[in-house]
């Protein structure tokens, strides 16, 4: 999947109410449900802030079409056997970016101070049910729509 909604930005917030901001990779997308799917390790830093606050934005540039989509979210974090379907798809040399030693963001003396193995058990998939979408297309004529699931995804159009 080669997307421009592959690779987008996760926002969290840490405990102390901090925003905190990676890039993910979109693993699944479920249109009908709203809901996304990324996969990351349990001990990741982010796991932590999502079981304190499970809700988190996904932010989306498409360049070709001049395209912003900001995305706010519940997330469950599944693990185990709700993920061993997931894990069995995933290619064996892919396996190795969800368990490093030390934990992730842990600080290490030098650049490549760390291994990676296989572990399912340190295997996570974050489900991401959208519960918002602010669409702006930065066009000749700008324009900009929400879209609420709560308001059964009817939108509605915004000021850019």
């Amino acid at each position: 999947m080669h997307a421009p909604a592959r690779h987008p930005t996760l926002a969290t917030v840490t405990p102390e109410a901090r925003p905190q901001t990676r890039t993910v990779v979109l693993r699944a997308a479920d249109k009908s449900a709203g809901m996304l799917d990324h996969y990351t390790d349990l001990r990741s830093a982010k796991v932590g802030y999502l079981r304190v606050t499970p809700f988190a934005a996904l932010h989306v540039w498409d360049t070709s079409t001049h395209l912003q989509m900001r995305l706010e979210a519940h997330v469950t974090i599944l693990i185990d056997k709700d993920v061993a379907a997931n894990w069995d798809g995933v290619p064996a040399a892919s396996r190795l970016s969800y368990v490093s030693t030390p934990v992730p963001g842990h600080p290490i003396a030098q650049a490549l101070d760390y291994t990676k193995v296989s572990d399912a058990g340190s295997f996570v998939v974050l489900r991401l049910q959208i519960s918002k979408l602010d669409a702006l297309h930065l066009g000749p004529n700008h324009r900009r729509a929400r879209f609420d699931r709560h308001n059964e995804c009817v939108g509605a159009w915004l000021a850019p």
